[in-house]
């Protein structure tokens, strides 16, 4: 019997699907020059399958409540990427540095104003509060057993030391316990590369040091924002 997608990610199955092809269009040359593959369109229509089974993983961790379910709307899809490359033959590693330049390239599609104004927005007193509120949440024995695929995390205060303004310990990954289930420890690296450039793109440093996906306790979130002219741009 199939799996089905969940009705919160059925809702967003159009645009996340849309976001795949475009992903796709910008990968293709990169492709091209830095992997054996020849059939673009053979390896599209496996990604674009491959996606149709991923959206069926994608575990529901709380839907528009929760700010982690736009994490995996934008950021599954690369594992589909991953697991068609890597079924090809493509070195993770290479398929890690194709999903960056692709990711990076897609992100600065939207423009500069709105992609900083959004970078404000997460780095705004006001969604420090709404992260300190979903962190003690998500610790929650009740919220654990309602979402047992979910992130855990701790909000991390800066110290009179600390450079930075505030700091996310993820002590759970969603990613992680996925990629644990469908045997994708190997490529989950390349998700967790992703985050860079997510951040970079809205004028934020991310300061990171260790994570999960490399066997350490938590991963170390550290937020700070990027002076204008080091801000990721075309």
């Amino acid at each position: 019997m199939a799996e089905n997608i969940h009705p919160f990610y059925e809702t967003h199955r159009s645009a996340m699907e849309t976001a795949m092809r475009d992903r796709l269009e910008f990968a293709e040359a990169m492709l091209r020059e830095r992997t054996h593959v020849t059939d673009i369109d053979g390896i599209r229509r496996e990604v674009m399958d491959e996606f149709e089974i991923v959206l069926t993983q994608m575990p529901y961790v709380g839907g528009a409540a929760s700010r982690m379910s736009d994490f995996f709307m934008r950021l599954m899809g690369f594992m589909a990427i991953s697991r068609v490359l890597r079924r090809h033959g493509v070195p993770v590693p290479v398929i890690g540095e194709i999903e960056r330049d692709t990711y990076k390239a897609q992100l600065l599609t939207v423009s500069e104003a709105e992609r900083l104004a959004s970078g404000r927005q997460f780095m705004s007193p006001e969604n420090q509060d709404l992260l300190r509120e979903q962190a003690a949440g998500s610790v929650t024995k009740a919220h654990q057993e309602e979402f047992p695929e979910d992130f855990v995390y701790d909000f991390v205060e800066p110290g009179p030391q600390d450079s930075f303004e505030f700091g996310i310990n993820y002590k759970a990954c969603g990613f992680c316990k996925l990629a644990a289930r469908h045997g994708d420890k190997d490529i989950l690296p390349n998700i967790c590369g992703l985050d860079f450039v997510a951040y970079a793109a809205r004028g934020i440093r991310l300061e990171r040091t260790q994570t999960l996906a490399g066997g350490a306790s938590h991963c170390n979130f550290r937020f700070s924002r990027l002076p204008p002219d080091e801000a990721l741009n075309p």
